[in-house]
């Protein structure tokens, strides 16, 4: 450790104390974050606002991606202002000499770890309501949304009983800096998915929209691992021996579903690309399957007949372009 000893941060030398007198209060806390997720869905987002925005792009979708269309909608406002809200606190109790019970603004009666329990309650929340909201969830997001509740409520919960758990503020910082990261590096694919739904056929637009995504959820996942082990190592001898074999594996698993998804990301990059290219290689392709659609939609008597034609002519087409393609949303 005598790499982490040349660079010692605050947190090493301040007291051992509770958090927040919230603390206690998490179920309530978290209880009302629900309630307004559900408030904001069902009476704003599902009632009018969505439709009002989006038109038939939001209604033309299937239920699976609606609801996912929603949540994205909901996730990345609640994240962007988690961050809002706790960028001061965080900062200050984390690398400056800021402690819980430091006031939030001069002479106020909200403290920095009254702020900080409140956003994390609301971001665990947020995971809460994805998990029983959204129809369908890949596994790896289904860990990592579980994972991040279960370690989160349990920092919340062994700090009510320091006198047994020393390192308990300690932890709950640590899960401060993964909840940080978390929310920076992956705003931006709540707004990648968002685009993707409302501009589908912008096939070059989009693959810098997720070569983006991929970098910006890889470089969060590599800076998260400098600073959270920076500080678990600064921190090495007040870690119980729990804590000191527990907090790598669960960075790996975490930083694991994080690399998983700056791969989704390159992936649909690499797709993007691919439909880019074949479009512009083949333009008469794509604008005669488009014509045929239309006279099917159109046609008022034999549209088996018009059918039948118009995937003859795409299928001309493909023939004179190999690279030629199905696409579908």
């Amino acid at each position: 450790m005598s790499l982490f000893a040349r660079y010692q941060p605050p947190i090493k030398n301040k007291p051992l104390e509770p958090i927040s007198i919230l603390a206690p209060f998490s179920g309530l806390i978290i209880s009302i974050a629900l309630v307004v997720f559900f408030l904001i869905r069902w009476y704003i987002l599902e009632g009018f606002l969505i439709k009002w925005i989006y038109g038939s792009t939001y209604t033309e979708l299937n239920e699976v991606n609606r609801r996912g269309f929603i949540n994205h909608h909901i996730a990345g406002a609640t994240k962007l202002l988690i961050l809002i809200l706790a960028v001061h606190p965080f900062i200050n109790v984390t690398f400056l000499e800021s402690t819980f019970n430091t006031p939030f603004a001069p002479g106020s009666n909200v403290t920095m770890g009254d702020v900080l329990i409140i956003v994390a309650q609301s971001l665990i929340g947020m995971y809460i309501f994805e998990l029983i909201y959204r129809a369908k969830l890949s596994p790896v997001a289904v860990m990592h949304h579980i994972g991040t509740i279960l370690i989160g409520q349990s920092a919340i919960a062994i700090s009510l009983k320091l006198d047994r758990e020393p390192d308990a503020d300690i932890e709950f910082i640590l899960c401060t800096v993964w909840g940080a990261f978390d929310i920076v590096s992956e705003f931006f694919p709540h707004i990648a998915i968002i685009l993707y739904r409302v501009y589908p056929n912008r096939h070059h637009f989009l693959s810098k929209v997720f070569i983006f995504s991929c970098f910006s959820t890889a470089t969060g996942t590599f800076c998260e691992t400098v600073v959270a082990m920076w500080l678990f190592g600064s921190l090495w001898d007040r870690w119980q021996i729990a804590f000191k074999v527990a907090t790598p594996l669960l960075h790996i698993a975490f930083s694991a579903t994080q690399i998983h998804g700056s791969l989704v990301f390159w992936r649909m990059y690499k797709r993007q690309q691919q439909l880019h290219r074949e479009e512009v290689e083949c333009p008469e392709a794509k604008e005669e399957e488009n014509i045929g659609v239309a006279l099917v939609h159109s046609a008022g008597t034999d549209e088996t007949a018009v059918h039948s034609t118009s995937t003859l002519t795409v299928a001309e087409e493909k023939s004179k372009c190999p690279s030629y393609s199905e696409r579908s949303c």
